[in-house]
């Protein structure tokens, strides 16, 4: 058991002033007068308004945690029908009212006495820019769209994670399933792969159908807005004020002209070392060298135990954070059947420590996965002291840059899961090319995403037809897929992104350039980085995106000649480890 001082010093549990206790969400009559007392609340001046925001953080706090935790359990157990049935209540039920209060709130705070003076302070500018923001966008017809959406949206969880394959006489779910895709028997891993492909393939109308419905609605969505499509309303709604999707178009071609020419040579290079005269898709997961998969951790005991041990040598403080959160169980992290897809780290903002959801089946991209998460969890815990709620909800391009980073700065400490030597080379090695090789994946499904709503009325044959052009022109051209051109065409139901967060995805190619240009300056001067990036972190969002960037020592850019430059780093250190 941890000692109640470390709890102490990483929890530091915000206390209730404008709530009570207990508060049931069963009803909405058992909430809505909250939000009538903060209506009602007499604001005079600049110290009303700081109390009358923090009550007002204090009942998103609860909410948000309520939510997360109905959303969590569904994920965790997608045929728990009870589960299921409480998390649609709350979004389809509750969140309805509730954004109809916070739109009448959002009035009152910027027509409030106290307002213009707290603009200019710092936290206060970011959040009540994205307040004007919320007041532009909102429309009443779209509660309840927004309710709907969230509601289908649980139906691909639904289905992904209910598939599954029969191999050896044993139910394999397609995360353990993909543990074979590394097997050094060629034959088994063309079995694999083509039996997992069939399995997605017999979901593929329904999940067709199902994209068709959040397309629909969300193309509405933007019309009663005043947009003329789904795309401009989601760049505004994500508040992506500091870069356009003519940025984004240039993050496209820059990785397609300075980062695919470098995974073409790791994909030659492969083709060589296996002596195949044609790679398939069921070779790119395999050591090229015909050894065994790495297995880095037992089971998921074992990788918890294993990652606080890394966390701690990066720094001691960051080892606490995974302590709390083992001892109050804040992790769920084998893969099983019945659970969702995917991984993710849910902040929890009035019990402070996050919950990580991951599908763990003992391999190495699974470590990774583990620092990736655990990257966003110490970023819940270092933003936790900030005075408001709002203040602690990071976009994507910056909670991203928390979690990638770790990922690279933890490689020091990866002698903890790999105390073999060319176990521990392979394994850098791997991540190595995979931060590079996951970028024209990232470019391929935004592009794609700003087809689709550009296109709203498209035919499921065109995205299909738009999907498989968009990945020739990202492709090597070196893997052959003769027989599978079915299958290559429904590829993108895999990425859950486009059917659940749309628009959320190039942010991971964004933070991927700033980890690397981080994790170069860490090993430069560890101390000072990681100083750095605790500071940037404890910002939440306080500041805007480049000032956060900046804050951690490094830029927000994603030009061609900074991208160029960031592949010539990280191919440098690919060329240091293999002669090492």
């Amino acid at each position: 058991m941890l000692s109640d001082l470390i709890q102490q010093e990483i929890l530091n549990k915000p206390i209730r002033h404008f709530l009570p206790g207990n508060i049931s969400f069963d009803a909405w009559k058992n909430i809505e007068f909250f939000f009538d007392d903060l209506l009602k609340f007499n604001i005079n001046n600049e110290e009303d308004l700081l109390n009358w925001l923090r009550y007002r953080s204090e009942l998103e706090a609860a909410i948000e945690e309520e939510g997360a935790w109905r959303y969590i359990r569904t994920t965790i157990n997608t045929k728990d029908e009870k589960a299921a049935a409480s998390y649609n209540f709350f979004i389809t039920e509750i969140e309805p009212h509730i954004a109809k209060f916070t739109d009448k709130l959002n009035r009152k705070l910027i027509q409030s006495t106290g307002f213009e003076p707290l603009s200019d302070k710092q936290g206060f500018n970011i959040y009540f820019r994205s307040v004007k923001n919320s007041l532009k966008l909102y429309r009443e017809e779209n509660v309840e769209l927004h309710a709907k959406i969230s509601s289908l949206s649980q139906t691909y969880g639904a289905i992904t994670g209910a598939q599954y394959i029969e191999y050896n006489e044993q139910k394999l779910t397609m995360p353990q399933a993909a543990v074979y895709l590394k097997s050094t028997n060629r034959d088994i891993r063309e079995l694999i792969y083509l039996k997992m492909t069939e399995t997605r393939l017999k979901d593929a109308d329904k999940l067709d159908n199902l994209f068709n419905e959040l397309l629909k609605l969300r193309h509405q969505i933007a019309l009663n807005a005043g947009y003329k499509n789904y795309r401009d309303y989601m760049f505004d709604a994500l508040g992506r004020f500091d870069y356009t999707k003519e940025d984004c178009f240039k993050f496209h071609e820059s990785i397609k002209t300075e980062i695919l020419p470098v995974i073409k040579e790791f994909a030659i290079y492969r083709k060589k070392v296996l002596g195949y005269d044609v790679l398939k898709p069921w070779d790119v997961e395999v050591d090229i060298a015909g050894k065994n998969p790495l297995k880095p951790f037992k089971n998921s005991e074992d990788l918890i135990e294993r990652s606080i041990r890394v966390f701690a040598k990066i720094y001691p403080y960051f080892g606490k954070c995974l302590a709390v959160m083992k001892e109050m169980k804040r992790l769920d992290l084998d893969s099983k059947d019945g659970k969702a897809p995917g991984g993710y780290n849910y902040p929890l903002y009035e019990t402070v420590a996050p919950f990580i959801f991951m599908n763990a089946a003992g391999t190495q991209q699974d470590m990774i996965t583990m620092m990736h998460e655990g990257g966003h969890a110490v970023h819940s815990f270092l933003s936790n002291n900030l005075e408001l709620t709002a203040f602690k909800s990071t976009p994507s391009e910056i909670a991203e840059l928390a979690s990638m980073s770790m990922e690279l700065m933890s490689m020091d400490y990866w002698d903890i899961f790999y105390p073999d030597k060319d176990d521990l080379k392979r394994a850098k090695l791997d991540q190595l090319e995979k931060i590079l090789s996951i970028l024209p994946w990232i470019a391929i499904v935004d592009k794609f995403q700003h087809w689709i709503y550009e296109n709203p009325f498209h035919t499921i044959e065109q995205r299909n037809n738009k999907w498989k052009e968009i990945l020739d022109e990202f492709s090597t051209g070196i893997i052959d897929y003769s027989g599978l051109e079915d299958a290559l065409k429904k590829s993108w139901h895999k990425q859950l992104h486009i059917f659940e967060v749309p628009f959320y995805y190039i942010e991971y190619g964004m933070a991927q350039l700033g980890a690397i240009a981080l994790w170069r300056n860490y090993l430069i001067d560890k101390d000072k980085t990681v100083k750095k990036y605790a500071e940037a972190l404890s910002l939440g969002y306080t500041k805007s995106i480049p000032e956060i960037y900046n804050t951690a020592g490094i830029n927000f850019d994603f030009t061609s000649n900074y991208v160029k430059d960031i592949a010539a780093f990280v191919s440098s250190q690919i060329n240091k480890i293999k002669s090492s």
